[in-house]
């Protein structure tokens, strides 16, 4: 008789060990909290709690030959950095063509996961779940694997910014954050160099009467896409390039890509250079 295995959340962990599960005889069971599968990538008006969120424009920052899944090529009509509902769609793509979706219960949430009493011989866990009537029900499992996600709290450090309770404007995080129009001509500072970040500068720089991007230490701004329109991560992910990594000093490798980084962009004239190397 098959292992039985419990995995929980329907995203790309998710998808990918029920697929193993299936390749090495097991019987997973996956529970997905939300209606469809997806995770992270599926688009929400409005922000729930406990789970992660995107932004409407959100565009991945890696090439979908990257991405993908060894087993599984992007169709080769998406583009090379594919807008958030595309993958989504090739998420679904990949789940049908394996037989996944049967395997998965939706609007099921796990409320408990304990190891049961005879554990130390058995090795099984007792799973509690509410599923979709909003029924307790109790299962047994061989395994349990966690594919929830790390980015569902949001960190919010506003303790360090004096005079905040007393700012008369709205301060919002960017897992808030879905498109610009709350901000159209409004003057808005964006706290952060991280990706989110910079996207959301980016794009608010086109309706806002004034946009600032705070930084606290400077970053390396690395675009998409390399020279001759390739993507970035294509080009550096190459053999001839980790020898190098291998065998040149690391202070003649930072040298050679703080130099093609500042013939794109001036880091030190738009105050952007970052103490680190």
């Amino acid at each position: 008789m098959a292992k039985r295995v419990a995995v929980i959340g329907a995203g790309n962990a998710g998808l990918v060990s029920i697929k193993c599960c299936l390749a090495e005889g097991l019987e997973p069971v996956c529970f997905e909290s939300s209606d469809d599968i997806g995770g992270l990538w599926r688009f929400k008006e409005t922000h729930e709690a406990e789970r992660t969120s995107i932004y409407r424009s959100l565009i991945v920052n890696t090439s979908k030959e990257m991405m993908c899944f060894s087993d599984f090529p992007m169709p080769d009509h998406f583009p090379n950095y594919m807008h958030n509902s595309l993958v989504v769609q090739y998420l679904r793509l990949y789940a049908e063509h394996f037989g996944l979706l049967k395997h998965i219960q939706l609007k099921t949430t796990v409320s408990s996961v304990r190891q049961r009493p005879d554990f130390s011989t058995s090795g099984q866990w007792d799973v509690v779940i509410v599923n979709r009537d909003g029924r307790e029900e109790k299962h047994v499992f061989d395994g349990v694997l966690v594919c929830t996600g790390q980015y569902t709290q949001p960190y919010r450090p506003l303790s360090a910014f004096k005079g905040v309770d007393t700012f008369p404007e709205k301060i919002v995080h960017s897992s808030d954050y879905r498109d610009p129009d709350l901000y159209r001509g409004k003057r808005v500072v964006i706290v952060g160099i991280g990706n989110s970040g910079v996207d959301i500068a980016v794009e608010l720089s086109r309706v806002c009467e004034k946009v600032f991007l705070s930084t606290r230490t400077g970053a390396w701004v690395i675009g998409r896409m390399s020279n001759r329109g390739h993507p970035m991560d294509l080009v550096l992910v190459k053999r001839h390039v980790d020898l190098m990594v291998r065998l040149l000093p690391q202070s003649l490798l930072n040298w050679i890509g703080e130099k093609m980084l500042n013939q794109k962009h001036d880091h030190k004239f738009y105050g952007l250079q970052p103490k680190h190397r």
